[in-house]
């Protein structure tokens, strides 16, 4: 049975991996995070800040920083490359933890994080791409997904075409 486990990093590692090793047998448990869009931070900023200074690049020295700045920020990789550093970094946070488990449970698990502003629709498209037989979500009504109650769980459940598991 293909599993797809939506965490936003509160579910129990465990608690899930006890439920879902059994159901998955040799199909690789594939763990998601939905990341609400931080470049729509970026957008929200620039229209109350306006538009900032284009960048320079400056290749020997090795740094990004805004065109005519007196001293310039080292190694600043720019906006696209910070966000993508922060994906990286909640996939691990919200992630490692459920992959870890479920691999010491004796299943194979990949994780992805994915950027997005409804973070519903994302869970409920990724298991629709993977053709998931189970989505996994938890009923905590904490953290980003809001839990069952909330707007997140909610939105899974009654839209899932595929049976989801409640974890609480």
């Amino acid at each position: 049975m293909k599993v797809v486990v939506a965490t936003d990093g509160a579910l129990d590692p465990q608690q899930v991996a006890d439920y879902v090793v059994p159901l998955a047998g040799s199909e690789t448990v594939h763990v998601l995070t939905v990341v609400e869009v931080p470049r729509r931070l970026l957008a929200d900023l620039r229209a109350v800040y306006g538009e900032q200074p284009a960048v320079h690049v400056d290749r020997d020295a090795e740094y990004v920083s805004p065109a005519g700045s007196a001293t310039p920020p080292r190694d600043w990789p720019g906006d696209d490359a910070m966000i993508e550093r922060y994906l990286k970094d909640k996939l691990a946070e919200r992630t490692a933890p459920m992959v870890e488990a479920i691999t010491q449970a004796g299943a194979t698990a990949t994780a992805e994080v994915i950027e997005s502003e409804n973070t519903a629709a994302s869970i409920l498209e990724n298991a629709t791409a993977l053709g998931s037989d189970l989505i996994c979500i938890g009923a905590h009504g904490q953290g980003v997904f809001e839990g069952l109650l909330g707007s997140v769980g909610t939105k899974v459940v009654r839209r899932a075409t595929v049976p989801v598991l409640l974890i609480h």
